[in-house]
């Protein structure tokens, strides 16, 4: 569980970025590395094939037969009319060349549909009953009470959001079997869900993805859900652990690489986290932070490489770019899961966080620049760049203009500083990034879940056309930032049972504490 939008563990400076440079999130393009430009240049050209290249054959051929005249023509007929062995030959290089050509397209992935799991309403905590029971633990100093707090009040969280069940009691149930628990009502809760909303036979889906950061039993979430549903024996089932809040974005791109080579079939991606054994119950303020943040959730995803399921579908995924910075041991090490001095574990975040989340980001936009943006933005950032960079002209830097790619924006409800800093880096609007922050207030961080209820409240306020592009972006301890672009095949209305249902007309909230 991490999120980039914590702060250091000072309970008078907490969630406040601009009270020190170091702990908000640098102004990350006034250095932009080339390398992530000539990357993502790269990523566009490796398919100039198939986007251009036939295309520009095929105009070429009608631009000729254009010119050609009736005598033309006729002189064609008969020259072929005697050279058989030509004719054959060029009608199975046509159709070589054609057979070719469909292999090495990608396949379109499309998301037929998603659902969030909506806790029932006896999970949800307010502010004071949450100080309660951390107070009836036991294992808290005042300082440390004293701190929770002060962080809650500055999260960004609302009054209505939830923890699992076995939280509700005292003493709190940190048992396996709680865990489980709580993994298979919010994991069964979404998948049914998406069942009833979209009516495919259990046997057809070939492949499953299930992402949880720090709960991996034996056997595994992944078998949890075979074993419920009863899937096919040989599903291609993936369970994948410790990859944080971004992982959900993670998930979806091994479904897509998966879907690309096993045709006619779906993959279901489940995102979710589990709470019930991983609070933390100890004074170290840097491992504190995650208790007031987290919340219960989960998103199921269905994606299809079936052509017929275009007709049906909600969107296409256009894009995938992931970002890696742990080879740097500051970003390695800043969401850290270990034990303190008592042998309490938890996660331990960094002083750094905000900063490596930065250049993390920095990097992947800079890479997904390239692919999303108009030719006009891109010319004026790259000879911004160029002229900054070689010839090292004192200008400020350009920065693009990303609304101009994007509709809607899907930030990783991971805490209040991110979304507030990512608000001015980008210069996007307080509309731009409502869905996170009001994701935030009525369901916490939700984990890798998170962007998912985020587009869920996207569609709830009826706001998304065809043909608009979506950007998800989330941040994940090792340190990881990935994005995934997606574009609406149509316009797109809430599916039932939408997490927001029963609360959208209440928001967005006027005031967020």
């Amino acid at each position: 569980m991490d999120s980039p939008s914590n702060s250091p563990p000072n309970p008078n400076k907490a969630l406040n970025v601009d009270s020190n440079q170091s702990r908000s999130l640098p102004y990350f393009l006034r250095s932009v590395q080339l390398k992530y430009v000539k990357l993502g240049n790269y990523y566009r050209m490796s398919n100039l094939l198939n986007l251009c290249l036939v295309p520009l054959l095929i105009a070429a051929l009608l631009v000729h037969a254009s010119k050609m005249i009736f005598e033309d023509f006729h002189r064609l007929y008969l020259h072929l009319q005697y050279n058989l062995v030509l004719v054959l030959a060029s009608f199975l290089f046509l159709v070589f060349g054609s057979t070719v050509y469909l292999m090495a397209r990608p396949r379109p992935i499309y998301l037929v549909d998603y659902a969030c799991y909506l806790p029932p309403s006896h999970l949800k905590i307010r502010f004071c009953k949450f100080m309660e029971h951390l107070r009836l633990t036991g294992d808290f100093n005042e300082s440390s009470l004293e701190f929770q707090e002060k962080i809650l009040q500055r999260s960004g969280l609302g009054e209505e959001t939830y923890i699992p069940e076995s939280m509700h009691y005292i003493p709190i149930r940190r048992s396996m079997t709680a865990a489980r628990e709580e993994a298979e009502q919010v994991m069964f809760g979404a998948l049914d869900n998406l069942f009833a909303n979209i009516h495919i036979n259990i046997k057809d889906i070939g492949i499953l993805v299930v992402n949880c950061s720090l709960f991996n039993p034996t056997p595994s979430l992944s078998s949890m859900i075979v074993s419920k549903y009863k899937l096919r024996g040989n599903i291609q089932s993936f369970n994948l652990g410790g990859m944080g809040c971004s992982a959900g974005v993670i998930a979806i791109d091994l479904a897509r690489d998966l879907l690309r080579v096993h045709s006619n079939t779906y993959a279901i991606v489940v995102s979710t986290e589990n709470m019930t054994q991983n609070g933390y119950f100890g004074n170290k303020k840097s491992m504190l932070i995650t208790n007031c943040l987290f919340r219960v959730g989960c998103s199921v995803v269905l994606l299809s490489n079936k052509s017929s399921d275009k007709q049906r579908a909600k969107y296409k995924l256009l894009q995938i770019v992931r970002t890696h910075c742990g080879a740097d041991d500051k970003a390695f090490k800043c969401v850290y899961q270990e034990q303190d001095d008592d042998g309490k574990t938890g996660v331990s975040l960094s002083k750094d966080l905000l900063a490596v989340a930065g250049g993390a980001l920095k990097s992947n936009i800079t890479t997904l620049g390239p692919l999303v943006l108009p030719l006009s933005e891109q010319l004026h950032f790259f000879l911004t760049l160029i002229r900054r960079k070689l010839l090292n002209a004192k200008i400020k830097p350009y920065i693009p203009n990303f609304k101009l790619a994007f509709h809607h924006f899907c930030i990783h409800a991971g805490g209040r500083a991110v979304i507030d800093e990512l608000e001015k880096n980008l210069k996007l609007t307080r509309e731009h990034v409502e869905p996170s922050r009001m994701t935030l207030h009525r369901f916490g961080n939700t984990s890798s879940s998170s962007i998912w209820y985020e587009l869920a409240y996207i569609e709830a306020k009826m706001k998304v056309s065809k043909d608009d592009r979506i950007w998800q972006i989330a941040f994940g301890s090792g340190f990881k930032c990935n994005s995934a672009v997606w574009q609406a095949l149509r316009n797109v209305k809430p599916s039932p049972k939408n997490p927001w249902e029963d609360s959208i007309d209440r928001y967005p909230v006027t005031t967020v504490n």
